[in-house]
């Protein structure tokens, strides 16, 4: 969702930016990775309805961004001639926005940092620091081949369990339009014949028939029941419950925990390659970290600023493994902590990777067999009757 925020920014002026983030905590720590001192949050009055209305693609501005000063272009020329081809108008306006920034004098690091709600922190961050060093390039590069990957390992995840979520939704309405439908059909057969009925398929056809004589009723708490459902897990999600919740199953928690720590390390990676302070990089990470994360990050920011080095300040709140700590030490043994970073990372998304193939080729093939199952049994119920009666036939 989106918050509005006045902030003391640099130049100790109050400015009001908007902010798109989960929940009020995050939005809090976007604005500190920026170097804003937020005086008030409040959720926008805009909103929900502006957020869908424009999504501003990041990613592809970057390329196309990257591809123009590759060709020689200075950074207002580029600019120009992104805004003079785009066709969408709130796409178009935001970089004539950025565009005025950087007439009136601006850097661009403190244009895009207006637009919080757009540019993530590590795409701020890493456009500082190549004003820096000249180089603006490299750090859109490095911006574009981290969002790739990051996408990639989300997509992942999300492909792996949109089939089951398809399954139960399919599972769900045979088994409504067999008790709803089918079962009250097969109650008047039965009714004529005259001939007790089992237990199991007595109780079902009651259901059946209660569901169909209700059917208005059952719709309308479906509908509410769907819209409740819907509001509970949105609100569920934005303040961190997901990942709570998933941390604390016993099989899935672990690879949970494994996908946030490759997350934090690639940002801390590609922050530092790009040339950032370790202490802004930390700020400029935290915005990618969970909400039941911020008291121990916040530690290993403390410990680092008192000196300690990075791979001690993660280990002392938990915040590695095995693995990724020797990787870590090694890094700043040689010197090159952000590649080290960028490699434990890696190598994770691959562990990553592994396990969601895994369980696509458990899981899916159980939920089957269990919609099956309910479908099955119900059909069954339904001839047992039938079956009866031929026996006593014979």
């Amino acid at each position: 969702m989106r918050f509005d925020a006045r902030v003391l920014g640099a130049d100790h002026r109050i400015v009001l930016v908007s902010v798109e983030a989960n929940d009020l905590e995050a939005a809090r720590r976007q604005l500190e990775a920026q170097s804003l001192r937020a005086i008030d949050i409040r959720p926008s009055i805009v909103g929900r309805a502006t957020t869908r209305r424009f999504r501003f693609p990041v990613t592809l501005f970057t390329q196309e961004l990257l591809a123009l000063l590759s060709a020689g272009l200075g950074i207002v020329e580029a600019l120009e001639a992104l805004e003079e081809k785009e066709a969408v108008q709130s796409t178009k306006a935001l970089i004539g926005r950025l565009l005025q920034r950087l007439r009136e004098g601006n850097r661009l690091s403190a244009a895009l940092a207006e637009h919080t709600s757009v540019f993530p922190p590590i795409y701020v961050g890493l456009v500082r620091s190549a004003e820096g060093t000249s180089d603006l390039p490299v750090a859109l590069e490095r911006y574009v081949a981290y969002q790739q990957r990051v996408d990639t390992v989300r997509n992942k995840v999300v492909s792996a369990s949109l089939y089951p979520l398809i399954l139960c939704a399919v599972g769900g309405a045979v088994t409504v339009f067999l008790m709803a439908y089918v079962v009250p059909r097969f109650a008047v057969i039965y009714q004529d014949t005259g001939r007790p009925l089992p237990l199991l398929s007595l109780a079902m056809i009651k259901g059946g028939k209660f569901i169909a004589g209700h059917s208005f009723a059952f719709g309308i708490g479906a509908v509410t029941g769907t819209v409740a459902l819907a509001a509970a897990v949105r609100s569920f999600l934005a303040n961190g419950g997901l990942g709570t919740l998933l941390l604390r199953l016993p099989l899935v928690g672990e690879h949970v925990r494994t996908y946030q720590l490759s997350r934090l390390y690639l940002t801390l990676g590609v922050l530092l390659e790009g040339g950032m302070p370790i202490m802004e990089a930390l700020r400029s990470a935290r915005a990618v970290i969970p909400r039941d994360w911020g008291h121990a990050f916040d530690g290993v920011s403390k410990h680092v600023e008192a000196g300690y080095g990075l791979a001690a300040a993660l280990e002392g709140q938990r915040l590695t493994t095995a693995v990724s700590l020797r990787m870590l030490r090694v890094g700043e043994q040689s010197g090159q902590m952000g590649q080290m970073l960028r490699q434990a990372a890696q190598f994770y998304e691959g562990d990553i990777s592994r396990f969601v193939d895994r369980f696509t080729r458990t899981f899916e093939p159980l939920l089957m067999a269990v919609i099956g199952v309910v479908v099955g049994s119900i059909v069954i119920l339904l001839y047992m009757p039938i079956f009866d009666l031929a026996s006593s036939l014979e």
